[in-house]
């Protein structure tokens, strides 16, 4: 008796196998109540940044009689920015440097003490370590006017009030970044190359700076940005702090400049007000081309550390 095999099953086809089971594509759903609300948002951060623009176009006349959001018949930023930096001998620019030299320095120099006091954190154990860290994560809540007139006390105790040390000291210290950076490192630092750095004889200091430093690039990134635009931005530090307009920041400089053009009348010939909405202007595009720059930087900084992997 023979027995037949049976023939063996043919696979289908490729193009078989794509008609027999198509793949489902999930169309993005579209809410309208979202987007306007998204609409809302934009409009709310961009509007102000729009009237600024088209305000530095006009003359102190224009800023009154014109609307707000338009261009006047006679633009004039060109002339604008030129009395900007000519006004009272170039103070503007020195104004500006000094902003550079505060927020520059203040900005290293606390992204670099945030990520070595968040990878000491993160990578070494000693005693009182978690009470320390609790006392950084109290520090975060406090805000930084409440402070302002102790640290005017203790640096008039130093002789440091009406210097530049008085603007950069203060801004390096960081809760938020620290905190950051302990979260960051606690990931992006692998424990062992840590370990294998060790036994292959490199130092504790060596090991930071030629290892984790590298490793820890975009969170370093991103407590640096974070400070920039807060010590550019601070104005009550630098008000209490400085008596020589010659180191004035952007943001007291001008507000010199806003007093003077309120004792002078909204129908005064000056065009002080003008210089002022100008200045403005100028003063954050140094920001704009910082956050252009490192934007890939923060992103990656932000997004590190705040998934578990």
């Amino acid at each position: 008796m023979t027995t037949t095999t049976p023939p063996a099953p043919v696979a289908p086809k490729a193009t078989e196998r794509v008609h027999a089971a198509p793949a489902k594509r999930h169309r993005a759903r579209r809410s309208t109540p979202l987007t306007i609300a998204m609409l809302a948002v934009l409009a709310y951060f961009l509007l102000p940044l729009f009237w600024l623009l088209i305000a530095s176009t006009k003359s102190a006349q224009d800023l009154f009689n014109s609307f707000g959001l338009w261009f006047s018949h006679a633009p004039q930023l060109l002339t604008n920015v030129e009395k900007t930096f000519t006004q009272d001998d170039g103070v503007f620019v020195h104004w500006l440097l000094n902003t550079v030299l505060y927020a520059g320095v203040s900005a290293v120099g606390a992204a670099l003490l945030a990520a070595a006091g968040g990878y000491g954190f993160a990578k070494f154990r000693f005693r009182g370590d978690r009470a320390a860290f609790n006392l950084v994560l109290g520090a975060v809540m406090v805000p930084t006017t409440a402070l302002a007139i102790p640290t005017y006390l203790l640096f008039a105790k130093a002789g440091l009030v009406n210097t530049p040390w008085a603007i950069i000291l203060p801004s390096l210290v960081n809760p938020f970044g620290l905190y950051l950076m302990r979260i960051y490192a606690q990931d992006a630092i692998p424990d062992s190359l840590l370990e294998a750095a060790r036994i292959d004889g490199a130092g504790e200091p060596r090991i930071f700076f030629r290892i984790a430093l590298r490793l820890l690039g975009p969170g370093l990134v991103t407590v640096l940005l974070f400070t920039l635009v807060a010590t550019w931005n601070n104005y009550f530090l630098p008000l209490i702090m400085l008596n020589d307009p010659d180191l004035y920041p952007i943001t007291v400089g001008l507000s010199s400049w806003a007093a003077q053009a309120q004792n002078g009348g909204a129908g005064s010939s000056s065009d002080m007000l003008a210089l002022v909405v100008t200045g403005s202007l100028i003063s954050i595009l140094p920001l704009v081309v910082a956050f252009l720059l490192l934007q890939r930087y923060w992103q990656s900084g932000l997004a590190t550390g705040g998934v578990k992997q």
